[in-house]
């Protein structure tokens, strides 16, 4: 029996748009007489249910047999997945690559050897045009096979410039495959620890990137291979907080797509990819009038072709436009009215939620609560902090988790839940030592929020200028600097010492960095 959860067949059908239906019912229309088709009535039975019910298929669906049903669940997955396929290869230059592969394969199945080779050029152009390296060397096989076969009458010269050919796409895709094998390891090194901790890992990280990087030089790549290059150094930057490295080469990033503009269109994922890293570089280098310039960019990018986007696009461009949207309002100060984008983005994100990791979930719940926080509303901000400290997910997010938990104090300490705040400050401390996360900076926080528990409130002024004056150091400090992130405590304190909105602090310091 399928799960009822996570049945992909069921969740495949409730994925479809109404041309998608409309467009396999055509197709089956067409290969058989569907009155007779069982597959076509579980297509029906199943898109009419809101919930997952096999009972209900056997009730709607008279003398289907219960050993039946897993072969014609198969068949229809693979029928609407055919059907899909003929609709996306209009619009995946790779779809319509690949079909030109069938088509010439066969072509070569009937002896058709001049015909299929004239197919496999013209999509080797394609491909070519389009940087699909691995397709481009399939198809390079494919002739060889042909030329090494059979007589075709080629070019006296025919075979040299296959194999070269061959032999320098598959240097490129070595190469490519490198580089995008260090690009997902220095990823998936960021989504566990997130930036350099110690001075240590600084010479580790730098070694471990330096020994992987391919010798091919810059000026001798490809697009793809210079892609992901860029995509290398970023996160290598990103890691190692040098946010102006990183600007550097996410800037180069969406340069080489502004430079070829079909690229945009053939892989619009990628390219708001960059756009994603640019508008981060900036963010956290403070560069407000670049930042801006390029939100515009993408926003725009996304309004001209968000019809044609796929699902994955459409989630992408939502996950991008709304982060850094958020980031607009934190560089400003504008808390009050970043709070007001809050309900339609809850109602976006039930939409695209299930296609998130749980990691940009807990991003984009701390973002929401750093934008209650900055506009005085503490307990919805530790309403969405909780749901991060509750999230269970081993190491994944741990900087998240860490920074949720110091935020959730101070909201706590701002409502004056004095009495929550000494089990909560042994909490955040034991969890920050099992996760070997303490800093300077933190050890100072969690000091100061316990001794402060006892402070004549007429004290306490004086308490948070000593704080400030010891934590101002370590912003110039760059390894723990990285605390200041996440968490912009120096705004806070100064709006505790001036008795001050926190986004007044902010919205003055944006004037002073703007001018």
């Amino acid at each position: 029996m399928s799960n009822p959860i996570n049945d992909p067949l069921f969740r495949l059908i409730k994925s479809l748009s109404k041309s998608e239906k409309r467009n396999f019912t055509l197709y089956v229309n067409r290969i058989q007489d569907t009155k007779r088709v069982k597959f076509v009535q579980l297509f029906e039975v199943l898109d009419r249910q809101k919930k997952y019910n096999e009972e209900q298929i056997f009730q709607k669906i008279p003398g289907l047999k219960r050993s039946q049903l897993s072969n014609i669940r198969r068949h229809l997955y693979k029928q609407i997945l055919t059907s899909l396929r003929m609709i996306n290869i209009q619009v995946n230059v790779d779809l319509a690559i690949r079909e030109q592969i069938d088509f010439a394969k066969i072509l070569y199945n009937k002896g058709f050897y001049k015909d299929s080779l004239r197919i496999l050029e013209r999509a080797k152009t394609q491909a070519m045009n389009a940087h699909q390296d691995l397709l481009h060397l399939e198809i390079l096989e494919f002739e060889k096979l042909i030329e090494l076969r059979h007589i075709t009458r080629s070019s006296a010269d025919r075979a040299d410039i296959l194999t070269s050919d061959a032999v320098k796409r598959a240097g490129i895709i070595n190469t490519s495959s490198q580089l995008s094998n260090l690009s997902l390891r220095l990823y998936g090194l960021y989504i566990k620890i997130g930036h350099i901790k110690q001075e240590k890992d600084f010479y580790m990280l730098t070694e471990f990137f330096r020994s992987n990087l391919p010798s091919t030089l810059e000026s001798e790549m490809t697009f793809v291979e210079k892609i992901t290059l860029y995509q290398c150094h970023y996160w290598y930057n990103h890691i190692l907080l040098n946010f102006v490295q990183g600007y550097k080469y996410a800037q180069k990033w969406v340069d080489l797509f502004e430079h070829d503009s079909d690229m945009q269109l053939n892989d619009p994922e990628l390219y708001m990819q960059g756009f994603n890293n640019l508008l981060s570089s900036l963010f956290y280098t403070s560069y407000f009038s670049k930042f801006d310039e390029n939100l515009k960019l993408l926003e725009i990018f996304g309004e001209t072709n968000q019809k044609r986007f796929n699902k994955n696009e459409a989630v992408q461009y939502f996950l991008y436009l709304n982060s850094h949207r958020i980031n607009s309002y934190f560089m400003q100060g504008a808390f009050s009215e970043g709070v007001k984008i809050i309900p339609e983005l809850k109602k976006q994100l039930s939409v695209y939620e299930p296609h998130l990791d749980q990691h940009r979930i807990m991003i984009f719940y701390y973002r929401i609560a750093c934008l209650y926080f900055g506009n005085g509303n503490n307990n919805a901000a530790i309403d969405y902090l909780n749901r991060i400290i509750n999230f269970s997910i081993g190491q994944l997010g741990e900087d998240i988790q860490c920074y949720a938990r110091i935020l959730n104090l101070i909201a706590h300490y701002e409502l004056g839940h004095y009495n929550l705040l000494e089990h909560l400050v042994k909490s955040v401390y034991r969890f920050l030592r099992k996760m070997e996360e303490m800093n300077a900076v933190q050890e100072e926080i969690l000091r100061f929020l316990r001794r402060s528990l006892n402070v004549n409130p007429q004290n306490l002024t004086e308490s948070f200028t000593q704080l400030r004056t010891r934590l101002i150091p370590h912003t110039h400090n760059p390894v723990e600097r990285r605390s200041f992130l996440y968490l912009d405590i120096i705004s806070w304190l100064t709006s505790k010492i001036e008795n001050r909105p926190v986004q007044e602090i902010i919205q003055e310091k944006f004037k002073k960095e703007k001018r």
